[in-house]
C-alpha cells in the first residue's frame, strides 16, 4: 500500500506540474493578443501573392492552439480554397495586380475538384494577360497539376515535382485480432460497404478492389488529362510508367528530371524567383531580404476586396469534413451546429434560397438526419434549396444532399457510397485466456448488454443487425424519393459502392455538373433573381478565439458555442449500445482501481450489486476520489489522464 501512495502522490505533483503549465500558456497567449498586430487591410500594387500552406480545404478547421499545445502537437495549417477562388478572379479585373505569385513551398494537397477549380482560375487570369508564377519544393499530384496551369513554375534545386497518382495500402487487422482473440462484431448492409473490412480480413474483398480499381483509374484520368491539357509537352507517360528510368537519367536530381519532363520551367532558389518576379511586379522597397517584390497577400487582398451584400441573401451552409453528432466545428461537420446554422438564418428571414456545400464522407447517421432535418425546414418555408458537392460528397455526405432539388457535382467528385455499418469490438476470448471470466443475472436477454467484457448475446446481435438494415433501408428510400426512383433501383446502385461524378450522373444520383457559383445561381433563378439581385450570405460558425479557448477548458464551459462529450455521443440504437459498451469498460477500470485502493485504502463498504444500478453516465467516474469539481474543464482532462 505504501507504493500506491507514492504513486499516488507523483500523480498529484503531476497534476499541479501541469495546471501551472496551462496558467503559463494563458499568460503567453494573453500576451500575445494584447500585443498582436492588426492584419493589413490594404491592397498594395504589384504581385498577389498567395501562399498555399497546408491542405486546400472547403472549410478551414477551428484550431486550437492551446490543445495542440497541450497534447504536444502542432496546429496544421489549411487555405481556404473558396478563399484562393474569389482572389484569383478578383485579379483578373483589378489594374493594381500585375501578376499572381502561387508560393507552394509548404503545399499539403488538396481533392481533386478544389485543384481543378483553382486550375481553371489560374488560366482566367493568365486568359486576362497577367503572368501566374508558380513556386514549389517537392510537388506530389496536387501541386504539379496547380504548376501546369502557371504561366511560368519553378523548382527548388532541392525539390522535385512527380505524379505518385492516386492509391495505396491499407492496413488490414484480421489476423492480428484473432491473434489476440478480440472478437470485432461487425454489422453493415452492401456488398461494397468496405469501411470495416479491415478489422476482420486479411485484404480487400474482391468487389471493394473492383470497386476501388474503377474510382482511381477514374480519378487518375481525371488527373493526368487536366495536366496534359494545361501542359501539352510534358512527358506524363515517361514520368509515371517509367517513374525510376525517368528519375535515373537525371541522375537521381528531382529537380532536373521535373524539368527534363516539362513539368515546371525552371530551377532557382527563392531568392532567384523573387528577383525575377520584381522584374515584372518591382522591387518591395519595404523588404531587403534576398527575393522580395511588390505584393499584397491573400488575406490583405480579401479585406481590401469584401463581399457585396447588395440585393437579396442566398445562403451557403456548409458540411465540411466528418459528420458527428453535437456542435464540432468547423472543419468537421457537427449536426448540432449545421442545423442551428440554418435555423437561425431562417428565424431571421435573412435567405431567398439556400444552397448546401457538401464535402463530406459521411460519418454519424443521427448527425446527418439532424443536417437534412434542418433542409427539410427551409423547404417547407419555400426556400429553394440547391445541393453543391465538392470533392467528397458520399455516404452520409449524400444523406444530407437528399432534399436538394437539384445537385450539381464535377466529374472527379467521389459521391454515392449508399449503406450503412457499425462495429462493436468485445474481448471475452482474452480474458478468458487469463481465466477473467464474466457471469451473473439476466432479467432480460439484453440486460447489460453489449458487454464488451463478456461478448454480445445473440438477441443483440440480431438487434443490432436489424437497426442496420432498418437504416439502409431508409436511406434507400430518401434516395428514391430524392432521385424519382423505386427502391430497387437505388439498391441497385447502392450497396455501399462509391462512384466517381460523371458515373453518378448517368446514374442519376447528380443531375449537372458545376460547381458552387453553378448552384448558386441555379439557386438563384429558382428564386426568380436575375444577376445583380442576390448575394451570397455564409452560414459561418464564428472561431473562437485562442485566448477564448483557454478560458473555456480551464472553466470546463459547454456553452451554445462549445461541444461537451456528452453532446457529441450519438443518440440512435447503436449509439446507445456503444455507450453502454464504453460504460462496460470503465466498469472494469474501476474494478481494478477499487482494488488498488487508491486514496481509500482499507475497510470498505461497497454494494456490488448496487453498482450496476448506478446511472451510466457515471459508472465512468473511477476513483470516489475526484470530486465532481474535478469532473470539469482542464482539471477533468488532467484527472481523466491520471486515472486511465
Amino acid at each position: 500500500m505504501e507504493f500506491a501512495k507514492n504513486v499516488w502522490k507523483l500523480l498529484v505533483g503531476i497534476k499541479d506540474g501541469m495546471v501551472l503549465v496551462a496558467m503559463l500558456l494563458f499568460f503567453m497567449v494573453l500576451c500575445a493578443v494584447l500585443t498582436a498586430r492588426a492584419p493589413e487591410t490594404h491592397e498594395r500594387s504589384g504581385a498577389l501573392l498567395i501562399r498555399l500552406n497546408g491542405a486546400l480545404v472547403e472549410e478551414k478547421s477551428d484550431a486550437d492552439p492551446v490543445g495542440a499545445l497541450l497534447s504536444g502537437g502542432g496546429v496544421a495549417s489549411e487555405t481556404r480554397e473558396r478563399d484562393v477562388l474569389r482572389a484569383l478572379r478578383g485579379a483578373v479585373d483589378d489594374n493594381n495586380v500585375k501578376a499572381v505569385v502561387i508560393d507552394l513551398s509548404r503545399f499539403a494537397g488538396g481533392g481533386l475538384v478544389h485543384l481543378e477549380e483553382v486550375g481553371a482560375a489560374m488560366d482566367a487570369v493568365r486568359a486576362a494577360h497577367k503572368p501566374v508564377l508558380v513556386y514549389g519544393f517537392a510537388l506530389e499530384d496536387g501541386g504539379t497539376l496547380l504548376a501546369a496551369h502557371a504561366s511560368d513554375a519553378w523548382i527548388d534545386p532541392m525539390g522535385g515535382a512527380f505524379l505518385p497518382g492516386p492509391g495505396g495500402y491499407r492496413l488490414y487487422y484480421g489476423a492480428l485480432l484473432d491473434r489476440l482473440k478480440i472478437t470485432a462484431h461487425i454489422f453493415r448492409v452492401g456488398t461494397y460497404k468496405d469501411y470495416v473490412e479491415p478489422y476482420f480480413r486479411n485484404g480487400p474483398s474482391e468487389p471493394s478492389r473492383a470497386a476501388s480499381k474503377a474510382l482511381y483509374d477514374t480519378i487518375w484520368a481525371n488527373l493526368k488529362d487536366n495536366i496534359a491539357r494545361a501542359r501539352p509537352h510534358a512527358k506524363i507517360d515517361q514520368v509515371t510508367k517509367d517513374p525510376a528510368g525517368w528519375f535515373k537519367a537525371a541522375g537521381g536530381d528531382g529537380a532536373k528530371a521535373a524539368l527534363a519532363a516539362g513539368l515546371i520551367d525552371h530551377i532557382g532558389t527563392w531568392a532567384e524567383f523573387g528577383a525575377h518576379v520584381a522584374t515584372i511586379v518591382g522591387e518591395d522597397d519595404s523588404d531587403e531580404k534576398p527575393g522580395s517584390f511588390a505584393h499584397t497577400g491573400l488575406a490583405a487582398y480579401l479585406s481590401a476586396h469584401p463581399v457585396s451584400t447588395s440585393g437579396k441573401a442566398i445562403g451557403v451552409v456548409t458540411v465540411a469534413g466528418e459528420i458527428v453528432d453535437g456542435k464540432a466545428g468547423p472543419g468537421t461537420a457537427g449536426g448540432e451546429r449545421i442545423a442551428a446554422l440554418i435555423d437561425r438564418a431562417l428565424a431571421n428571414d435573412d435567405l431567398s434560397a439556400l444552397v448546401v456545400r457538401v464535402d463530406s464522407p459521411g460519418g454519424s447517421v443521427t448527425g446527418a438526419e439532424a443536417i437534412r432535418l434542418a433542409i427539410l425546414r427551409a423547404k417547407a418555408k419555400g426556400l429553394p434549396v440547391v445541393i453543391s458537392m465538392a470533392n467528397v460528397a458520399a455516404s452520409g455526405g449524400y444523406w444530407v444532399a437528399t432534399p436538394g432539388a437539384k445537385i450539381f457535382a464535377q466529374p472527379g467528385t467521389v459521391t454515392g457510397s449508399i449503406g450503412i455499418f457499425a462495429v462493436i469490438p468485445s474481448f471475452e476470448k482474452l480474458l478468458a485466456s487469463y481465466g477473467v471470466t464474466g457471469d451473473g443475472y439476466r432479467t432480460t436477454p439484453i440486460s447489460g448488454q453489449p458487454d464488451p467484457t463478456t461478448g454480445l448475446t445473440p438477441e443483440v446481435e440480431a438487434m443490432l443487425q436489424a437497426g442496420i438494415e432498418n437504416g439502409y433501408a431508409r436511406f434507400v428510400g430518401l434516395v428514391a424519393a430524392s432521385r424519382h426512383k423505386t427502391a430497387a433501383q437505388v439498391d441497385n446502385i447502392a450497396q455501399g459502392r462509391v462512384w466517381d461524378g460523371g458515373t453518378a450522373h448517368q446514374l442519376g444520383l447528380v443531375d449537372q455538373f458545376g460547381g458552387l457559383d453553378d448552384a448558386m445561381e441555379e439557386a438563384a433563378t429558382a428564386a426568380h433573381l436575375k444577376a445583380g439581385e442576390w448575394h451570397e450570405e455564409e452560414l459561418r460558425t464564428p472561431p473562437k478565439r485562442p485566448l477564448g479557448k483557454l478560458l473555456a477548458a480551464l472553466k470546463g464551459d459547454n456553452d451554445d458555442d462549445a461541444m461537451g462529450e456528452e453532446e457529441a455521443t450519438a443518440r440512435d440504437w447503436v449509439g446507445l449500445v456503444t455507450q453502454r459498451q464504453r460504460a462496460g469498460l470503465a466498469r472494469a477500470v474501476g474494478d481494478a482501481a477499487r482494488m488498488l485502493g487508491g486514496q481509500n485504502a482499507g475497510a470498505k463498504a461497497y454494494c456490488l450489486e448496487c453498482s450496476g444500478l448506478e446511472p451510466s453516465s457515471t459508472a465512468n467516474l473511477a476513483p470516489a476520489a475526484i470530486t465532481p469539481a474535478a469532473r470539469t474543464g482542464f482539471l477533468a482532462w488532467i484527472s481523466g489522464a491520471l486515472i486511465r
